[in-house]
């Protein structure tokens, strides 16, 4: 009995630090909260926000000063509208799902630095519709 209850506390802690170290790994470096993100680019020059949303989507809302590569045309065009592959690069859509997606897409072309911004949705300041 008391084996028992010694095994499940080991098998326990051992999944605890499983889920902390994944938790703690690459894909949560990767992200950028609102608040950082436009404290960074109010100090720092050279910043690309890029938006993978549609060109419809674009034009409804978005960052001011941000940049339209739709998701579908990312792989194509990035190398073309991004040729600095060592530029830090924040990267948005409407919820996060397609950010996530780019941001994978960009590192896996050679970005060094690249961040998931998430939505528009969560971005409390500014946005500006039509062309930029």
């Amino acid at each position: 009995m008391n084996q028992t209850i010694s095994i499940t506390i080991m098998v326990v802690g051992i999944l605890l630090i499983w889920t902390y170290l994944k938790s703690s790994g690459t894909a949560s470096k990767l992200r950028i909260d609102p608040t950082e993100a436009k404290k960074r680019l109010d100090m720092e020059k050279g910043i690309i926000l890029l938006d993978v949303r549609t060109r419809e989507e674009y034009l409804e809302n978005h960052i001011p000063k941000s940049t339209l590569i739709p998701l579908n045309v990312l792989a194509m065009e990035a190398s073309k509208k991004l040729p600095d592959k060592q530029v830090t690069i924040f990267v948005y859509c409407r919820s996060g799902n397609r950010s996530g997606a780019a941001v994978k897409r960009l590192l896996k072309q050679g970005y060094t630095s690249v961040f998931d911004l998430g939505g528009i949705i969560r971005w409390p300041y500014k946005t500006v519709s039509g062309k930029k």
